[in-house]
């Protein structure tokens, strides 16, 4: 019989890599639950050899990590999550944290208008987080003057004030930000790229995300359903521009989870949208700007104050009223649409974005 190697059990990473799931993506086996939570746990304890680090990290890359996996590193990881839920149930949105380098950020214009509607927003990111290091919605807010360094409990009440709210991860996440400069040494993304963006901060039953291929968001729905630490009861996720949380351009594939959906079953759908029909009918290119936290700011207040009607309008209006039609505040996404045009034409979002500037 094994002994156990120390207080963490019987499966230090070494002997992972060597029996479990070293051998290269061909022959190497799944981590049970069990072997993968027990895993993470001496990750954040940093136990692990740096060396035995990233070949463990690298070797998940290699095989790709299964829903079971995912939901034994995120269930680890929530165990450490400093939690703080506003009293309304927002949508939340956890856009990949290592940023964009190319198009302008909407997210913060979307949730802004989809606030001024009545659909509460959460964002959370890091701070250039690797591999990347790109910006992300901390360095938009930023630009904007609204203030990104909180405690989970301040973020909770910006929700609950403004109906937008921003979480930092090194104020709620301290064990994943931890890990930040193992993970630049890396130099590829790990599972840690996926994981933090479903720490969900503010206890959201409704999450937003984005996708490269459907499978992956097959993946994510089931490790948010294997997960004992989340109760989501709906999951939008979608072809996002560079992997964010906004649509881009053109044909965009939705994949859609309820928990109560057809004769109150859980229910899984996908779907496609060509963008055009609903006033995107330009080219990913047309979204490209400069400097992506300036530019993107700059944008942001433009469109929310009325000052533009062209393509970034359009953007951000669409991707408002999907995160409308995610908490179910909208019944399709023209009806979101029409509410969020309607809040930036009567200045309600507006009003949303000064309330955030003053929080």
């Amino acid at each position: 019989m094994t002994q156990s190697t120390d207080s963490f059990g019987e499966w230090p990473l070494k002997r992972l890599m060597t029996e479990v799931c070293g051998s290269g993506h061909k022959s190497a086996e799944d981590l049970t639950r069990e072997q993968a939570a027990e895993a993470f746990e001496r990750i954040i304890a940093g136990k692990p050899d740096p060396t035995t680090l990233g070949a463990f990290w690298l070797s998940n890359r290699w095989k790709r990590n299964t829903p079971t996996e995912l939901a034994a590193y995120t269930d680890i990881m929530c165990e450490h999550v400093d939690y703080a839920a506003p009293d309304c149930d927002p949508v939340d949105c956890g856009a990949n944290y290592d940023g964009k380098g190319t198009s302008a950020i909407f997210g913060v214009a979307a949730g802004v208008v989809a606030a001024a509607v009545g659909t509460p927003v959460v964002v959370h990111s890091g701070d250039r987080i690797p591999t990347q290091k790109q910006d992300a919605y901390k360095h938009v807010l930023e630009e904007l003057g609204v203030r990104t360094q909180l405690t989970p409990q301040k973020s909770a009440e910006m929700v609950d004030e403004t109906g937008f709210g921003f979480y930092y991860q090194p104020a709620f996440n301290p064990v994943v930000d931890e890990l930040f400069d193992r993970r630049d040494q890396m130099g590829v993304r790990t599972f840690l790229n996926t994981i933090e963006t479903l720490a969900n901060p503010a206890a959201a039953t409704v999450h937003l995300g984005s996708f490269y291929h459907l499978a992956f968001a097959k993946k994510v729905v089931d490790t948010l359903t294997e997960s004992t630490h989340h109760d989501m009861e709906r999951v939008i996720m979608f072809q996002g521009m560079e992997g964010y949380d906004d649509i881009r351009p053109g044909f965009t594939k939705v994949a859609e989870w309820d928990a109560n959906g057809g004769d109150g079953e859980p229910s899984f759908d996908d779907y496609g949208i060509e963008t055009a029909d609903y006033g995107m009918d330009f080219e990913a290119d047309d979204l490209a700007v400069d400097n992506i936290a300036v530019d993107s700011a700059a944008i942001t207040e433009d469109v929310i104050a009325g000052d533009r009607t062209d393509q970034f309008a359009d953007a951000v209006a669409l991707n408002a009223a999907l995160r409308i039609y995610a908490r179910k505040d909208a019944d399709s996404l023209e009806e979101g649409l029409e509410a969020a045009r309607e809040a930036i034409d009567d200045g309600s979002a507006a009003a949303v974005l000064r309330d955030l500037q003053a929080y």
